[in-house]
This record gives C-alpha cells, sequence and structure tokens, in this order.
C-alpha cells in the first residue's frame, strides 16, 4: 500500500533531531515524563480519530512465538484487535518467528507455536478476511530492508535504545548478539515494510518506535524518493496501551519463561489448580493495596478485568473471607470470562489445515506489499536495474 496521510503520520515532537547527533539522546528520552506526555496526549488524538477515519491507519502488532499466549498477553494486546479491526482500521498482525532467536540458541517446538498463535489470533475475534496474520520468515522482500536501514544507524544509538540495554541486563552476562543489537531495526522494516502509521505500545516500547520514525525520515533525506510526491515510508505513531500490568502467579513479572502463567489453551480444571498456587500473603482481611499487598491486588485485578466488578469492591465483599475466597471469585470470573475463547480456539486447534491456509493467504499479502515497497526502496535508491 502507498498511501500516505499528513494527518496520521505526522512527526513525533522529537523527530526533528533525528538526523542530529543527539539522535541517540532523543531515544534515550523518548520514555522521560513530557515525552510520555506528549506520545499520551497524541495517542488519545488518534482514538478520536479512528472513529472518524479509520482508512487513514494501517496497524500493525507483533507477538514472538516463543510460547503460548497467556493472560498477561491478552489482557495487554491481544484484547485490542478485533475492537481496532471492527472500527475500521487494517489490521496487521506478525507473527514475528525471526525474533525468537534474537536472544535464544535455537528456535524450540516453533512450528507448533507459531500455529497456537495462529488459533489464539483468531479465537479473540481477528477475522483474516478483514485483518492480515503473516510470519517473518516467510516475507524475504521485508527482511531485505535491513540492509539500507543499518545503512542509517549508529552503533552508539542501538546501544543507547533504552529497550536493548534492559535485554542485555535479562542475558547475566552473556555476549549480545548481532540480531538482538539490531533489533530496533528489524522492528523498524517490520513496521515500515507494510506502511504501518499506528503500532499499540507499552511506554517501554516508545524507544522502538523512535528508532523507526528516525529510519523512516533519515532514508528520505539521504536516498530521495520513488515519487516525489511523498516519502518512500510512512511516519508511524504509538497507540499506547493503558492495560494495567498483571504479574505472575508467583507475584514476580509474568513470563512465560518463569512458567507462571495461565495460558489462554488451558482448560478450566487447569486455570483452577493454578490459580489454587497463587501466592497470597498470610492477612486473612482482603484489602485492595498494590503498594503493600500485591499479590492479592494482582488476584483482585485479574477478577476485575473479567467482570466480577470494581477491586476495591470486590475486595470489601470478600472482606475476611481470606485467599480461599479470593482465589474462588478470580477462578469462576477467568473461567467464565475466557470459556467462549476458549471453545473457539478448541475449534480452530482441530482443523490445522485452516490455520495453515490462514497462515499462507496472510503471508500472499504481506509478500506483495512488501515487495512493493522494496520496488520503491530500489526506485529512490537507483537501484532498480
Amino acid at each position: 500500500m502507498t498511501q500516505h496521510d499528513a494527518t496520521a503520520g505526522s512527526p513525533s515532537p522529537s523527530s526533528n533531531a533525528a538526523d542530529g547527533a543527539d539522535a541517540g539522546e532523543v531515544l534515550s528520552r523518548s520514555t522521560d515524563a513530557a515525552s510520555l506526555a506528549r506520545s499520551l496526549e497524541r495517542s488519545a488524538e488518534i482514538e478520536a480519530d479512528m472513529d472518524v477515519n479509520p482508512g487513514r491507519y494501517r496497524m500493525l502488532t507483533g507477538v514472538r512465538p516463543t510460547g503460548n499466549m497467556h493472560l498477561g498477553h491478552y489482557f495487554g494486546t491481544m484484547h485490542s484487535w478485533q475492537p481496532i479491526q471492527d472500527r475500521g482500521v487494517d489490521t496487521w498482525i506478525l507473527v514475528a518467528d525471526y525474533q525468537v532467536i534474537t536472544d535464544r540458541d535455537g528456535v524450540g517446538p516453533i512450528r507448533e507455536r507459531v500455529l497456537s498463535l495462529v488459533a489464539d489470533t483468531l479465537a479473540v475475534g481477528v477475522d483474516p478476511q478483514r485483518s492480515t496474520i503473516f510470519t517473518h520468515s516467510a516475507v524475504p522482500a521485508a527482511n531485505q530492508l535491513m540492509l539500507p536501514f543499518l545503512s542509517l544507524v549508529t552503533e552508539s544509538e542501538l546501544h543507547r535504545n533504552p529497550t536493548v540495554k534492559a535485554e542485555l541486563e535479562a542475558t547475566d552476562g552473556r555476549a549480545m548478539t548481532g540480531l538482538m543489537l539490531t533489533y530496533p531495526v528489524h522492528q523498524a522494516a517490520d513496521i515500515l515494510f507494510c506502511q504501518a502509521n499506528l503500532v499499540p505500545v507499552g511506554k517501554d516500547q516508545l524507544p522502538h518506535l523512535e528508532q523507526a520514525r528516525m529510519i523512516a525520515q533519515r532514508f528520505d533525506k539521504r536516498y530521495g524518493r520513488a515519487v516525489k510526491a511523498h516519502p518512500v515510508f510512512r511516519r508511524p505513531e504509538a497507540l499506547l496501551s493503558q492495560a494495567p500490568l498483571l504479574l505472575g502467579l508467583d507475584g514476580e513479572k509474568m513470563s512465560k519463561s518463569r512458567h507462571n502463567t495461565i495460558e489462554l489453551r488451558m482448560s478450566a480444571d487447569e486455570t483452577a489448580k493454578l490459580l489454587r498456587k497463587a501466592k497470597t500473603d498470610s492477612d486473612r482481611n482482603i484489602t485492595y493495596d498494590p503498594q503493600g499487598r500485591p499479590e492479592v491486588a494482582n488476584l483482585l485485578t485479574l477478577a476485575s478485568l473479567c467482570g466480577a466488578g470494581d477491586p476495591r469492591s470486590l475486595a470489601d465483599q470478600i472482606g475476611d473471607g481470606g485467599a480461599g475466597a479470593l482465589k474462588r471469585i478470580t477462578t469462576e470470573a477467568v473461567n467464565e470470562f475466557f470459556a467462549p475463547i476458549r471453545a473457539r480456539r478448541a475449534e480452530l486447534s482441530a482443523n490445522e489445515d485452516y490455520l495453515l491456509q490462514v497462515l499462507a493467504e496472510g503471508n500472499a499479502k504481506a509478500n506483495e506489499v512488501a515487495e512493493q515497497t522494496l520496488d520503491a526502496v530500489r526506485t529512490a535508491m537507483h537501484m532498480n536495474y
């Protein structure tokens, strides 16, 4: 797609510095209070405009298939996919299979996990007739953008990207791979190849989006345009998530690698068993205190997200019923809320041929768009011989 819209792709407050010597500083500041406030304001403007002008936007979101999707994924981002799609926004879901190896020694049971993610995506309401579901590895033209994009960034900028810093710290001293260092560039290729101008993110992912904007701007300045009327790439903007942060069942950060999650594919019995083991505390009187009693507050929040009511009202309702009553109410709320999603997912998982068909059709569409973008890149770079 080559649609470009000035309103949907307008520069962020920091983009003017993208070509300067302080670009690394811009990335570092992209999550500070002032930048975050501007991003939140712009995100609210986009939310309002989406209802009036949905055709202005193409939304891209992606998930690494490093394990099965869980409740944190659902309430963090997946719950928004169908509503965005239903508002008429062109919705693209990336199964980021190549990014599995940014911080791992192998791909693991990748085929199983990719198809599981496709089933989850469809089960939460994404319609493959209206949205595009595709994989990294099946779109070579998109990955080919890495070469010109790498010419537009410096090693210093990559090292100063806050997310890259955090991921390096999480490796416990292991050497950083080239793929991990260039992770923001790969994400930029994901976003820019399909001309996405809307990316749902949390505030910690804003540096990646800023990097993509910088690359788009620098490409335009250094290499020029295929068509004089507009740049080759649209400028992506953030749709900031307001979802609350859910803890894992052990009270730590929810993570597939920590095995402290409830997966979307789990049965009601499996969910109940896990929630019975969820960490709480020794105080029998249930109160909603996210700072002082984070584990108890986490279960109250989860029950609330699943339709059981306001977390403070729930706490008052349970009173001195203790952790047992809290876990029972949370289990009932979770299982009731996810019952239709799980039923639909079971149907989908039983039909592997359909899942493969959905992926093949999405990959075909992604390849068509990627080839158009790569052709424009070659034209701009005078390499169309």
